[in-house]
């Protein structure tokens, strides 16, 4: 769950404040009963629980449930209410690991139906390995053009808004994205998958052919033969999985790598033959033996179209990794282009010594190519600094609830969500 809000910097500082208001009582009280050994481990549901009550309810074992509504606005969705949920479980074997299951649905002022259901499931003690991301989105989304030059360096930005890029358009989005994989030795998972994206009742609101305005999503489709209504993209993939990760939840050390090669085939009406080869790798560098929650943290990923064309909505973007929680800072659907890559690293630490408060600092960069102008990848790069707090709500599977306020160039957001970023 990400809640870009406009006036989300106010709101974040004084959740800072009272959180570390909170986090200083806190770790004073600890102080005073565990100043010679350890701190124990305290999550936040613990805080509420009676010692000595009979009402005390006992953690069910290997596996959390977690239920969060959802209050926000933005510029994009104005006033949305929904839920947000996540089941994390394992097996009952020692060296089975975590899996999850979030699920989410989402309404908005704006008549906006936002549905997702997202998967990463160990079955089998960790032979079989589930990957999925499903969505039904009722949705509506400015887009800004094509490559990540679109934003222009700060040199050259007087009098640059990015509001004036904006080309809001609507759309029906029906997402199903699942893979298979199964365990060829240790940590490492081969498979195939498969691939449906459908985008119906396009609309594009600044249209207007009878006066000769064209949006970008209308001349990409006319350039490139695509019915700018509709369209769809389905295929197959070849899937490769690296993963040593020690918590899929929220990882202290291991690695995650994961190499994709889709091949979408012309099935007739409104599809287009293409091949994508999608890449994601994370890595987590603990930097302390007597406390993890010292960890610094790597994400990357990139997708690449390395045949035929896919429709304008389809191409890689920004914010619409898995998590749609990539490019922090940045309104989801700002970058996109033929080709994209992403890079993001996190320092992640502890600030109460009962581990229910942490903290984190990081930085992103995005950049995305555009062969109609001849705009490499990596010829402009868009970056991002964030900071966040993070409160601990369930100790065994290391859940946290998490806030992060982030800055990006001519553009900010608050994000509220269960979970690590990545």
């Amino acid at each position: 769950m990400n809640i870009n809000n406009p006036i989300g910097s106010s709101v974040f500082l004084k959740a800072v404040i009272l959180l570390f208001l909170f986090c200083t009582i806190n770790i004073f009280s600890q102080t005073k009963q565990e100043s010679k050994e350890a701190c124990a481990v305290k999550s936040l549901p613990e805080l509420f629980k009676k010692k000595d009550s009979v009402l005390t309810i006992k953690p069910i074992k290997d596996s959390f449930f977690l239920l969060i509504p959802v209050i926000g606005s933005s510029p994009a969705t104005g006033f949305l209410y929904g839920f947000v949920g996540q089941y994390t479980f394992k097996g009952k074997r020692r060296g089975d690991r975590y899996s999850s299951i979030n699920a989410g649905a989402t309404y908005t002022t704006n008549n906006q139906l936002l549905v997702n259901v997202k998967n990463t499931v160990l079955l089998k003690h960790n032979k079989i390995y589930l990957n999925g991301d499903w969505r039904f989105y009722l949705f509506t989304q400015s887009n800004y053009g094509l490559g990540s030059d679109i934003i222009p360096p700060m040199r050259k930005d007087d009098g640059f808004v990015l509001s004036d890029l904006e080309q809001p358009m609507n759309y029906d989005y029906l997402k199903f994205h699942q893979t298979v994989s199964f365990r060829i030795k240790e940590n490492f998972y081969i498979g195939g998958g498969l691939h449906i994206d459908g985008y119906t009742n396009i609309s594009d609101k600044l249209l207007d052919i009878d006066n000769d305005v064209f949006t970008e999503h209308y001349k990409y489709s006319e350039r490139y033969g695509f019915n700018a209504n509709e369209y769809y993209v389905s295929g197959v993939s070849l899937n490769f999985v690296f993963d040593s990760r020690d918590n899929q939840i929220n990882a202290n050390n291991g690695w995650y790598g994961n190499i994709n090669f889709r091949s979408n085939p012309d099935f007739g009406k409104n599809q287009s033959a293409s091949s994508v080869l999608f890449t994601e790798f994370k890595y987590y560098v603990p930097l302390s033996k007597t406390n993890l929650q010292h960890v610094l943290a790597f994400w990357t990923y990139g997708q690449f179209l390395t045949n035929g064309n896919l429709p304008y909505l389809n191409l890689p973007a920004l914010g619409w990794d898995k998590t749609s929680r990539g490019g922090r800072g940045y309104v989801q659907g700002l970058l996109r282009g033929q080709n994209f890559a992403y890079l993001e690293t996190e320092y992640r630490f502890p600030i109460s010594c009962n581990q229910l408060v942490s903290g984190a600092v990081f930085a992103n960069f995005t950049t995305a190519s555009d062969k109609d102008r001849n705009v490499k990848l990596f010829s402009a790069i868009q970056p991002a600094v964030g900071v966040g707090l993070r409160i601990l709500i369930d100790k065994s599977t290391r859940t946290n609830l998490v806030l992060n306020q982030v800055w990006g160039r001519h553009s900010d957001a608050f994000y509220l969500n269960a979970g690590e970023t990545f």
